[in-house]
């Protein structure tokens, strides 16, 4: 269509902001988006995406927000006080209070809670298949050993600290599910958290820990967690019977301590840890993983050669990889199992970016591209080029051109709703495509299958010093998920697994995370890909004549960086 102004252009292209992007994006998806679904978007937009008017955009669209209960009840006041409680429930659940928006009032008439602990609340009424119940029959005698002394123990009220050890695959996370059901069968609290989200949304009404226990995010020695003795959440950890912390040892010894001394102070025993409560902690360690594996005289192990493709060091190792990981990719593009269930992992961005590039263009159907309105929020005088700015990608932030398809897969880069599934690391499949909104499909954990729709929201990089001025970027909060970097990959259980090493891992426990996300051997391949010289590479290139049949070679070893000080600290 012609447009009236340079400016108009740009906006309908997406190029530059425009003035009503947040009321274009409820506008949007009131289209085909149920009630309830907009009432969570309104509460994404209110948290995440910083509107100046509020009250102007829950005038405009709070009748659709309303549609399904106004068509049983006939008081609009009854209906707004009943969308608010919903939201307000939805923003406790971000860590937000309704009192901070310019929203109207609650009317305690019309407010069911009669004043007890939203946090008592969300444990209570967790939704748990009433199948898990009976899972405790399919239990293997290792896990049925576990469940039968930790449950002793729960009954009797006697407390006590367990460590539940068992690499990917074992059935760990089938063995909390088993001992939740229980105790939650029994109308009692039985509290699931984990050291990152994703691990945490495995398990029904798994949190993280620290947004569980407030634990502080900078921790010391002799620290405490930051809930008050007349808090929800000193009331819902008093009633627990069970208490489940997965991924423990990916956390900070003082984060640990700090939940120890807040138990022993509110349940006022000082000589039991964690005043007597039954806490199961949950990691396993592996030879890579401690660092017990054997090593070569330059600190590397020797992987299995069955695992392990030959490299080339040409173009074509990472499309065998690729092949590997993705067969028959062209008959499974709509098969949101077959996507979610293998992903190809690297250890930095510039890697994985590539092949994700390189997915998404044999990927079928017609490209959506979004792209990102950046600024410098202290550079008042213009001196960063948006040229300069829309090509930063800092560690975290989706890139400025967001490319997508439909039925692609993705993975959020923000917590936006963790107690909903929307945490750090969900794996979801697009759905949808309009202007300022995505229509996707959550696929990993208890809330799989989950349609939620994101808005774009401002998002900065977590390293402040990154660069000299304060960097912003507003885009939809997700990357293709193809592949993903090994840090990213952390907590997270994937059936098929690649991975990409063209250059040594560079962090503590980073190859044991990445060996260790697969449910088994068979169904990992790693490329250790062979690196040209570079002065033989360029003469090559410039003598094409002289170029030979690439040799082919098993790359079987590989560094495994391990502070053992951490394992013991």
């Amino acid at each position: 269509m012609l447009c009236g102004s340079f400016r108009e252009a740009a906006e309908r292209l997406g190029l530059i902001e425009a003035d009503n992007t947040l009321d274009d994006c409820l506008t949007e998806a009131e289209q085909w988006a149920m009630p309830c679904s907009l009432r969570r978007l309104f509460a994404t937009i209110l948290v995440h995406c910083e509107p100046g008017d509020v009250r102007g955009l829950w005038d405009r669209h709070l009748e659709p927000m309303s549609d399904d209960y106004r068509r049983s009840r006939t008081s609009p006041d009854e209906v707004e006080q009943i969308v608010l409680l919903d939201i307000r429930g939805m923003l406790q659940s971000m860590g937000k209070d309704i009192v901070d928006f310019a929203l109207p009032t609650i009317d305690d008439a019309f407010d069911p809670t009669e004043g007890e602990a939203r946090e008592v609340i969300e444990e209570t009424t967790v939704e748990f298949d009433m199948d898990d119940t009976k899972l405790v029959s399919s239990l293997n005698l290792e896990q049925r050993a576990a469940y039968d002394e930790i449950l002793t123990t729960v009954e009797r009220g006697d407390g006590g600290v367990f460590f539940v050890d068992g690499p990917g695959g074992t059935g760990k996370t089938f063995l909390y599910r088993a001992m939740l059901a229980k105790v939650r069968s029994q109308g009692k609290i039985g509290i699931a958290t984990a050291t990152s989200g994703v691990a945490a949304s495995i398990m029904p009404g798994g949190r993280t820990a620290h947004s569980r226990f407030k634990i502080p995010l900078s921790c010391d020695d002799g620290a405490s967690c930051s809930f008050t003795k007349q808090s929800g959440t000193t009331k819902l950890l008093r009633m627990a019977l069970l208490i489940i912390w997965a991924e423990a040892s990916m956390t900070k010894r003082q984060a640990v301590e700090a939940l120890d001394n807040s138990m022993r102070d509110i349940m006022g025993i000082r000589d039991r840890p964690f005043g007597g409560k039954t806490v199961v902690f949950a990691d396993y360690l592996l030879r890579v993983g401690n660092g017990t594996e054997d090593v070569d005289d330059q600190g590397n192990i020797l992987l299995p050669e069955d695992i392990c493709l030959p490299s080339t060091g040409e173009v074509d190792d990472l499309e065998k990889l690729i092949d590997h990981v993705f067969p028959s990719l062209d008959d499974n593009m709509s098969d949101s199992n077959y996507m979610t269930s293998r992903a190809i992992l690297s250890m930095t961005n510039d890697n994985v970016d590539k092949i994700n590039i390189r997915m998404i263009d044999r990927f079928h159907g017609d490209e959506v591209i979004y792209h990102s309105f950046d600024i410098a929020e202290d550079d008042p005088y213009g001196y960063y080029a948006q040229e300069f700015l829309n090509g930063l990608t800092p560690n975290g932030l989706p890139p400025h051109a967001l490319k997508l398809k439909l039925n692609c897969p993705v993975i959020l880069l923000r917590n936006i709703d963790p107690a909903n599934g929307l945490c750090n690391g969900s794996r979801l499949v697009v759905r949808g495509f309009e202007r300022n909104t995505i229509d996707a499909e959550i696929m990993i954990g208890q809330h799989a299958g989950r349609r939620v729709f994101l808005p774009r929201i401002p998002l900065c990089p977590s390293e402040n010093d990154m660069f000299p001025f304060k960097f912003k970027r507003k885009q939809f909060p997700i990357r293709l998920s193809f592949a993903m970097t090994i840090n990213k990959a952390q907590g997270q259980t994937i059936p098929i697994v690649g991975v990409y090493l063209p250059n040594p891992v560079f962090s503590h426990g980073q190859l044991y995370v990445a060996l260790s996300r697969a449910t088994a051997k068979r169904n990992i391949k790693i490329l250790i890909q062979k690196e040209k010289p570079k002065e033989k590479a360029n003469k090559l290139k410039d003598n094409p004549k002289k170029r030979k049949r690439p040799t082919v070679s098993l790359l079987t070893s590989m560094k495994n960086i391990v502070y053992k000080e951490v394992l013991t600290g």
